[in-house]
């Protein structure tokens, strides 16, 4: 198993800050990003392997790349996402499809969360669980929020923005456990997921799979502190947690 980081996207909320850097490379602590953040969980789990695929602003993060693999002792692959700017990331996550094989802890590249995340997921696999979602089931959620409703035995039934917030589960928070079994079928989902509308996310994608009979599992992360980075304010945030991590 690897890790894989989704590090493509441009965060035009965040500017002056991604005018010359991807979201995934804005300091939230010190000199430190969320990558760095990212990568240093998939260290602490025994992750030596992460692919990143880049797309806006990708020449800070080959930039990087050498830095990145002799502080974190791990081994990073750069996958370009040759729409980053033009599409969603159902199509980026697509372009890792080849590593999916390998089993993956996939993390978007704005998400702050500590290492309990990664731990939670790797110790709810087994049982025939393929595909696993971090789940914050605690938090008070919002329109912004990627929601999932879940039903005991059948997993996720329904992940979307676009749902009443009192109707859901808990909150997916960017960080999911996919085995290698799971990796064409996710792929062939994503392709007819940014077929159908390019900006789609590669949630919608998850959704396509469960549409289809598969069954996405979820994990609840308990009382964590995390944040999605979008927008100055949650940057902010970020900044007020990530010093804990």
């Amino acid at each position: 198993m690897i890790g894989l980081v989704l590090a493509a996207g441009a965060g035009r909320r965040l500017r002056p800050y991604t005018d010359t850097l991807p979201k995934a490379l804005v300091p939230v602590d010190g000199e430190k990003t969320v990558l760095d953040l990212t990568l240093a969980n998939f260290a602490e789990v025994g992750l030596t392997e992460v692919a990143v695929v880049v797309g806006y602003r990708k020449e800070a993060v080959y930039a990087r790349k050498a830095e990145f693999e002799a502080t974190y002792g791990v081994k990073l692959t750069l996958i370009d996402n040759d729409k980053a700017e033009e599409w969603n990331n159902a199509y980026s996550l697509w372009c890792a499809r080849d590593v999916l094989k390998q089993g993956v802890i996939l993390a978007n590249g704005d998400t702050v969360h500590p290492v309990s995340v990664e731990r939670t997921l790797l110790g709810a696999r087994g049982e025939g669980r393929k595909i696993i979602l971090a789940l914050d089931t605690v938090k008070n959620l919002a329109d912004e929020e990627m929601k999932v409703v879940t039903e005991d035995g059948r997993g996720v039934r329904r992940i979307t923005k676009l749902m009443d917030p009192a109707t859901a589960t808990g909150e997916y928070i960017g960080v999911t456990l996919i085995e290698p079994e799971a990796a064409e079928e996710l792929a062939d989902a994503l392709k007819t997921t940014f077929e159908r509308d390019p900006d789609l996310y590669y949630e919608d994608g998850y959704q396509e799979l469960v549409d289809r009979g598969f069954t996405v599992d979820v994990a609840p992360i308990g009382e964590v502190t995390w944040v999605e980075i979008d927008n100055h304010d949650d940057l902010a945030r970020g900044r007020e947690i990530a010093c804990r991590y």
